[in-house]
């Protein structure tokens, strides 16, 4: 069995049976670094070298959090919620439920497109948006898998089909380039069409997860993300009009700050500083405040930083070319058993980095070659390499776009990141990338 693969079935079983996914990151990096033949010491300094990687994001999430926990102890978050539940009828057991519940999805979907072009924030928009809405979402009794899918979609599906904001770095900037630069002549209009096919694989999978698969209702208590002083509940009863303005401007300050400067750290930093000094909460009261919203995020920046340095030893092992070739090995000279294998060895490559960004770069460089040997066309190549690296994104523990959802959806505690998050957009997002994906290369 090749190191990677033994890799990823260890972190992948382990995070199954609820063990940390720090922990299963690291278990799985010492079992597949062995397994590839690297000494213990080898394993240790390449997995040193890539958590730095992780470090920035993690960070980002962390000051977020603050931010987000900041708001909570404000009150504004319970105001809103409140007049929401209130305006809605919530609690009086309404018929037109199911249309609130679509047009709040709807909401939660445009933010999540317009993350990745129209303001191009990504992830950061998450910790700050989702935690007030929690208590809406409580009182509608709406599936929080539904909610993760439907932000995995619109943090993923843009970039891979819409050459603007993230989808022109990802489509234009890494894969165009790599694909030329590994002996394939394609053009830029090529790109976002060969992507069509599988993107439409993902809408059909969010579909069928509002739809079907999570369409029921599922209870959950109302939890106050903060405590201080004074509940938020308390807090809330007197806001002057003057601080709902402040509190607004902490809000649109942290967007641009950010977009400014490129930095969720400034952003996120700008915005907690506004909120300090609008008397919202006492002052002694900051340091706690910024501590627990830190702590919220741990978890996540942790598993970012844990599965940085997992792919920087899983890419110093070697792994990566033997897998591919003894793969090859089984397909002959099938056309379509190798387009199949091609995306399921994908998956288990980006699997563990959890980032197609990082990954175009190691897929292109093999897989191009392997797609011209094999007599697939440039389209049919472009819709496999950009398949087989969007895997990762779509439905790995370790990734951004699974990581983020969680960030906001647990920040009550009450929404598990492997099964609330990881196996329903692996299930709903992964199936179908790989068939539509298969289908793009036959068809193409």
């Amino acid at each position: 069995m090749n190191a990677i693969v033994l890799a990823i079935l260890v972190m992948v079983t382990l995070s199954l049976m609820r063990v940390s996914v720090v922990f299963a990151l690291i278990a799985a990096t010492l079992v597949g670094g062995l397994y590839a033949g690297m000494p213990i010491g080898e394993i240790m300094d390449a997995f040193n070298d890539g958590l730095g990687n992780g470090a920035t994001v993690a960070i980002s999430y962390a000051v977020l959090g603050a931010f987000a926990v900041a708001l909570s102890r404000s009150g504004i978050t319970q105001l809103l919620s409140q007049k929401a539940i209130a305006g809605l009828r919530l609690d009086q057991g309404i018929p037109h439920r199911r249309t609130i519940v679509y047009v709040l999805l709807g909401v939660l979907l445009a933010f999540s497109v317009s993350s990745q072009n129209l303001i191009p924030v990504h992830i950061a928009f998450i910790p700050v948006l989702v935690p007030p809405l929690l208590k809406l979402m409580n009182h509608l009794k709406l599936d929080r898998r539904a909610v993760a899918c439907v932000i995995t979609f619109g943090i993923t599906a843009p970039y891979m089909l819409l050459p603007v904001g993230f989808g022109s770095i990802f489509l234009h900037d890494i894969l165009l380039t790599n694909l030329n630069n590994n002996g394939l002549d394609v053009t830029a209009a090529m790109v976002p069409t060969a992507m069509i096919v599988p993107i439409g694989g993902m809408a059909i999978g969010l579909v069928v997860a509002i739809l079907f698969s999570y369409r029921g209702k599922r209870s959950y208590e109302d939890r106050d993300l903060a405590h201080g002083d004074e509940t938020p509940a308390e807090a809330a009863g007197h806001l002057k009009p003057w601080q709902i303005a402040v509190l607004g401007l902490s809000l649109v300050g942290t967007v641009v700050v950010q977009l400014v400067s490129g930095s969720m750290v400034l952003g996120g930093l700008f915005g907690f500083a506004v909120l300090s000094v609008s008397g919202v909460f006492h002052w002694h009261e900051q340091d706690d405040i910024f501590t627990e919203g830190m702590r919220m995020m741990a978890l996540v920046g942790f598993i970012m930083i844990a599965a940085a340095g997992f792919a920087s030893v899983m890419q110093a092992s070697g792994q990566v070319e033997s897998l591919v070739e003894s793969s090859t090995a089984l397909i002959g000279d099938h056309k379509g058993l190798a387009a199949l294998v091609m995306l399921l060895v994908g998956l288990f490559i980006t699997m563990g980095i959890g980032s197609s960004f990082s990954t175009i770069p190691i897929i292109a460089s093999i897989y191009v070659p392997l797609a011209i040997g094999f007599g697939f066309s440039p389209m049919a190549t472009i819709a496999l390499v950009g398949t087989a690296a969007a895997l990762g994104d779509a439905g790995s523990p370790a990734s951004d776009s699974t990581l983020g959802p969680t960030a906001g959806l647990n920040a009550d505690g009450q929404h598990d990141h492997i099964w609330d998050s990881v196996v329903p957009t692996f299930l709903h997002y992964n199936i179908p990338l790989i068939g539509f994906g298969w289908l793009a290369a036959m068809m193409l």
